[in-house]
Parts: C-alpha cells; structure tokens; sequence
C-alpha cells in the first residue's frame, strides 16, 4: 500500500474499473478525506451531525477525532482490527460488508503483538482464513452486516471489524469517547 495524492476525479476514473478489470493482482484505489482539528473544514458543513457537539453520533464532544470519509472501489479491504474508541459510520453511497467480532474473541482472532507496527489488527485474512494454520480463528465467533446507502453502524470500543467494499462505495465516521466495557478482554490479548 502506498500514499498517492489524488483528485476526487482521478480517483473516480481509476475506482471505475469494469468488473473484469477487478484482479486480486491489480492496484485497488481508496479515496480518504479527514477533517480534524477545528470545525472551519467543509466536511463539517456539509455533515453538521457530525460536529463536536454532544449528540447522537459525538458522545463525548471533547474526545471528538474529526470526520473521516473513505471511498473504496469494488474489492477493497481493510484487515481486520479495533479501534481505541466508539466508532460510528455513516454509509452515503454503495455497499459495504462488515464482519464483526466481540473483543472477547480477541485471543481467537490471530493478532498482532502489542510491539508491532500493526498493533490492534489480525495478520489472518477474515475473507478466506486459512484455518489450517490458525485453527483457533474456528472458535472465535463473527456476524456480519452489509451496509447499504443511509445505513448507520455504530462499533463500541474495541469491537473488531473487517471491512470489504462490495462495489464503489463512500462512508464518513467520526470517533468519539471511550467504554471501558471491554477493557478486561482486550486486556487478555496484551492491549
């Protein structure tokens, strides 16, 4: 993975590949824009349920992390892992698949250590795990969800979450507070 700078347009033109086009061999394209650190970005005009006043989404408005909207094309992952506060997400447009796991599975979920660069995510591959190699990943239980355009999802702390774009696709979250809820079985796996 690497960090390109794109146009929203440049990145449409790539994400808008014909299905034939999707190899798990061929560069996948995300679009990302954070808003953090005030509330003079546009994004919080345009997403007002989003500003760090206590509401639905924001509770706890002086823990707020700004917004964050990602575009994905068809086939885009994000490898499993948990977030260190409450998450909720908005999806805009298109599909997303969400597969979810208690924090209580953490020890079934093949993580990485605390001391290693990817900290909080699981080097097993939640789309196909090889569960010969990590038969454990049995015992740990999931659901998933597909979240459609309008769908709102909200992840407590330490819930972790993998994350497959079904098609070309735009999300916005905002992270907010801590729940210590779960602090005891994370605290299991070493976090």
């Amino acid at each position: 993975m690497s960090d390109v700078k794109l146009t929203y347009d440049e990145w449409v033109e790539k994400a808008s590949q014909p299905e034939e086009a999707l190899q798990h061999d061929q560069p996948h394209w995300y679009f990302r824009v954070n808003a953090k650190g005030g509330t003079g970005h546009f994004m919080f005009k345009e997403l007002p349920f989003f500003l760090p006043n206590k509401n639905f989404y924001i509770v706890d408005a002086k823990d707020t992390r700004g917004i964050n909207c990602r575009f994905g094309m068809a086939g885009n992952t994000a490898a499993a892992h948990f977030d260190g506060s409450r998450n909720s997400i908005v999806l805009l447009g298109g599909e997303r698949r969400y597969i979810l796991s208690h924090p209580k599975n953490c020890q079934n979920l093949a993580l990485f250590p605390m001391d290693h660069p990817s900290a909080r995510h699981t080097f097993l591959n939640w789309s196909d795990p090889d569960l010969e190699m990590y038969p454990e990943f049995k015992e740990g239980r999931v659901n998933e969800v597909v979240l459609q355009a309008g769908d709102v999802l909200y992840l407590p702390t330490q819930w972790f979450h993998h994350i497959v774009s079904l098609d070309l696709n735009w999300q916005c979250n905002a992270r907010s507070g801590i729940t210590k809820d779960y602090q005891s079985e994370i605290h299991k796996c070493g976090f």
